[in-house]
Formats: C-alpha cells, sequence, structure tokens
C-alpha cells in the first residue's frame, strides 16, 4: 500500500509592518530603485494584467506594448468575454500573440511573429485577431 498524500511546504507567515529579513547569497539583487517592470506595466494596461511568467517573455522576446496595443488588447478581453469565452488567443498586427485569461483578465503569455510560426496553441476556445 503505498501513500498518495501530497505534502506542500508552507508559505512563511508575513506580518504586517515588518521589515523583510535581509537578502541571503541565495537570493536574487533586486533593482529598487524604481518601479519594476511589471508595476509599469500594470499601470499602462488598465484592467488586463500579466502574469509573472507573460512578463518574463515580454522582456526576454525584447516586446514592447504601446498605449494603444494595451487599450486594443483590454478591448479585445473585453469582446471576448461578452462571447463567453474563457482562454482566448490575441493576435495583434500578425506579430504578437497573447493567451489570455478572459476570466482573471490576465495575459498568460506572449509570443513575438519570429517564435509563433508552426506553433501550435492549446487550451484556447478562441481568437481575437486585431
Amino acid at each position: 500500500m503505498t501513500d498518495s498524500r501530497v505534502f506542500l511546504p508552507q508559505q512563511p507567515l508575513i506580518i504586517p509592518n515588518q521589515k523583510p529579513a535581509q537578502n541571503t547569497q541565495n537570493d536574487r539583487a533586486v533593482n529598487t530603485s524604481g518601479p519594476s517592470f511589471q508595476q509599469i506595466l500594470q499601470q499602462q494596461s488598465g484592467n488586463v494584467k500579466f502574469s509573472q511568467h507573460a512578463v518574463s517573455r515580454l522582456q526576454s522576446r525584447n516586446i514592447q506594448l504601446s498605449k494603444n496595443q494595451l487599450n486594443q488588447i483590454d478591448n479585445a478581453v473585453n469582446k471576448a468575454a461578452q462571447k463567453g469565452s474563457k482562454e482566448s488567443l490575441i493576435l495583434i498586427d500578425n506579430n504578437l500573440a497573447l493567451v489570455v485569461s478572459i476570466k482573471n483578465r490576465t495575459v498568460i503569455t506572449a509570443v513575438d511573429g519570429a517564435s509563433m510560426k508552426e506553433n501550435v496553441f492549446t487550451n484556447i476556445d478562441s481568437a481575437v485577431i486585431i
């Protein structure tokens, strides 16, 4: 008989107004001189959020979104939500693809035009082409 229980590590308890522990050698250095890339993206995008994975994909592929594109994404999410979509592929100008959780209004991942070729997008129930 096997033990089928799953053990998950517990999250550390965070007490409000408590300063976080100092970085150890194993922690990555964080630039705290200004707002992070994700914070700036969230401010510019309005209602649509970007997952950490999507932010890292945007940065690694050097994709910069204009205010106009962010508005287009927000409008596309609204259209997909009106049709009852749950997960949607949003194609922008034939050179950027975003997989978006419509329910959570969150961009899950981003793919540029060069990486998009011969790619298969799964777990989507709709596509919005803008």
